[in-house]
């Protein structure tokens, strides 16, 4: 399962290099309801590439991004200035008397200030950071897919709610944000050789037990400890990540979401502790798979065999 990824977070990049089009509508929705107050996580990167706005559409998403970082700015600064009165409060009472709530308000207000600091910083940072590329399942993020036979970019949430179904299978199947190749004439039958798209990425993360990733077994007595690996390929290269998405409506709400397709790891992942991988897909098979054909799905798989293999070197993330 790819629970997370580094990713092009930047529309231009899809622009420059492949030249597709923008839906700019589509963009402008997405920050649109976040405004209003959708729970729509976004990664900075994402915000970033509108920095510079050279279209009225531009323009009127950095106007939203930028109310909105406003916004989350004052409702940090409104906490930071409780937090540190409550850590005033509590040494000052340190000071009368040592208790165990006293000190424990103190050890909260400490941990807080420093998470809130440090939220403000990123907030107001403007240099990016790999991190600031990164994706985890209900984020969003650019990917390009074929409409009208041209090369669109559009924003899709990285977590599939299939087209139909109700809201609630976000929870009754949290993994859809990965679709495993044994189960595409399965459950993902409708979006299978019907609605594909590319994901742009150069790094995935996978939760790995340690005593896999060490290639031991479990020692008696002991526990099993998750950890998180990133795993890049060498050299670090972009990766055009295979993948399928749905177009869900239902009232007056809409969303449009994604899911990489995985498939049996190469040799190196798995002896790191890892049974799946991403799929990336060679640039000259880019169009035919954006633009599919349900009558020849053996094409399809065929394009998923033709995949780039690169060697992915791993390390535990931070």
């Amino acid at each position: 399962m790819c629970y997370s990824a580094q990713v092009r977070a930047s529309y231009k990049k899809y622009v420059r290099e492949w030249g597709a089009d923008i839906s700019i509508k589509t963009f402008f929705k997405l920050y649109w309801d976040r405004s209003q107050g959708a729970k729509i996580k976004i990664p900075k990167a994402m915000d970033t590439a509108f920095t510079e706005p050279e279209t009225d559409g531009e323009r009127e998403i950095k106007l939203l991004i930028d109310q909105f970082n406003a916004q989350q700015a004052a409702k940090l600064e409104e906490e930071l200035f409780k937090q540190r009165k409550r850590l005033a409060d509590a040494e000052r009472a340190l000071q009368t008397k040592t208790t165990k709530a006293a000190t424990e308000s103190k050890r909260i207000a400490t941990d807080k200030v420093e998470w809130i600091l440090g939220k403000l910083s990123d907030l107001r940072r403007t240099e990016l950071i790999d991190e600031d590329s990164r994706i985890f399942p209900g984020w969003h993020t650019p990917v390009m897919v074929i409409k009208d036979g041209k090369r669109i970019v559009v924003p899709m949430r990285y977590q599939c709610r299939l087209a139909g179904k109700p809201a609630f299978y976000d929870t009754k199947y949290p993994g859809t944000y990965n679709a495993r190749r044994d189960g595409l004439e399965g459950f993902w039958r409708e979006q299978f050789g019907a609605s594909h798209a590319i994901m742009i990425a150069n790094a995935f993360y996978e939760n790995v037990s340690r005593h896999k990733m060490e290639g031991r077994e479990l020692q008696p007595g002991e526990k099993e400890e998750n950890v998180i690996l990133e795993f890049r390929p060498k050299p670090t290269q972009d990766m055009l990540v295979a993948c399928l998405w749905s177009h869900w409506n239902e009232g007056d709400e809409s969303l449009l979401s994604f899911a990489a397709i995985t498939d049996e790891p190469p040799a190196e992942v798995a002896a790191a502790g890892h049974d799946r991988c991403i799929i990336p897909i060679k640039p000259e098979n880019v169009d035919r798979w954006l633009d599919p054909k349900l009558s020849d799905l053996a094409a399809m798989y065929a394009i998923l065999d033709d995949r780039q293999r690169p060697y992915y070197e791993h390390r535990l993330a931070a």
